[in-house]
């Protein structure tokens, strides 16, 4: 059972981690003494959710580098490229990108490819030959509902992922209202229907939390932050958002019970504004009963109570024994 935060990178906006989890004063000249982000996440947690190939297709020198830059054991879910997931969102990004491309050339840009396909897969190829790669996750919209095209593309994107753990969140309620098919669908190709927390709406997807295949689990925490999730000044806004340890209870009980029924689950937290993920991923190693590694700084702990409680509470390594002659 493997808990971590969904991305690790968040260095600008009112919800910067830089001064909260990141030290304050460190170093980011470049050379050998440039502080690494990644490499101290890793000293806290042992998988982490990439957001970065929403963006952008991965590219094999940066996974090859995150490999080398993490410990033996640490997992990578990878967020499919948004092309896969977000049709609109890529227009919109490419249209940006090339002005004047509207038209017949943009609905040919926005078409998934073989060669969009095999790019996604040799840019993962390096965290997948050390070992390190976790779960691909299929980030869909809520806009993407429960249709018969929705049900062939989503077949056709397993179907290309095939070899590979793929987790499919979706948040339209159609799906979830269509339980039987959707289930049929997923499990098919043994695809981790992600359990997800958010704010719920009138649309939004019903769950219980239960795993749907026993090769793995998927959890996803995003904050009930309800009065920002579709009105914000910025987007990060709407993951300003702390559970608190009884919210808690009820994902670290469920993940309980769900060890016993598949061989590996990930519990992520996507409520990251200023850090909150990272209290939040502890409280969870905490009720899990996982050991809290690594050090916090005194910004973060005086900025969260809850988290200083939980340090000073840890198990911490009996001293060595001094033999004498």
């Amino acid at each position: 059972m493997r808990v971590g935060t969904s991305g690790w990178n968040y260095p600008s906006g009112k919800g910067t981690w830089n001064g909260l989890f990141y030290p304050k004063g460190r170093s980011r000249r470049a050379g050998t003494d440039r502080f690494d982000e990644l490499r101290f996440y890793a000293e806290h947690f042992d998988t982490v959710e990439v957001n970065t190939t929403f963006y952008g297709q991965p590219r094999a020198e940066v996974t090859q580098g995150w490999a080398s830059r993490t410990p033996a054991g640490f997992d990578f879910s990878l967020k499919l490229y948004q092309k896969f997931t977000h049709p609109r969102m890529f227009r919109e990004a490419a249209l940006k990108a090339a002005p004047g491309t509207e038209g017949p050339l943009l609905d040919l840009l926005a078409q998934v490819t073989r060669s969009d396909i095999d790019d996604f897969r040799a840019g993962i190829e390096p965290l997948a030959s050390a070992g390190k790669l976790g779960a691909l996750l299929a980030q869909f919209p809520p806009s993407f509902k429960d249709a018969p095209p929705s049900r062939e593309y989503l077949a056709q994107l397993l179907r290309a992922f095939a070899d590979y753990p793929v987790a499919v969140e979706l948040r339209h309620r159609s799906w979830s209202d269509a339980i039987g098919e959707t289930l049929s669908l997923l499990n098919g190709f043994g695809a981790a229907w992600v359990q997800i927390d958010e704010p719920k709406f009138r649309f939004s997807i019903r769950q219980n939390y239960l795993p749907n295949v026993t090769s793995f689990y998927y959890m996803r925490l995003h904050g009930r932050n309800a009065a920002q999730w579709w009105k914000h000044d910025t987007s990060e806004d709407r993951y300003n958002y702390l559970y608190t340890a009884g919210e808690l209870q009820e994902f670290s009980g469920t993940a309980k019970a769900a060890k016993a029924l598949v061989k590996k689950s990930y519990l992520y937290t996507n409520n990251h504004f200023s850090s909150k993920s990272v209290v939040n991923a502890v409280m969870l190693k905490a009720q899990l009963e996982q050991p809290i590694e690594g050090e916090y700084p005194d910004t973060l702990i005086e900025t969260y109570p809850e988290l200083g409680s939980l340090l000073a509470g840890r198990l911490k390594p009996a001293p060595a024994t001094v033999l004498k002659s």
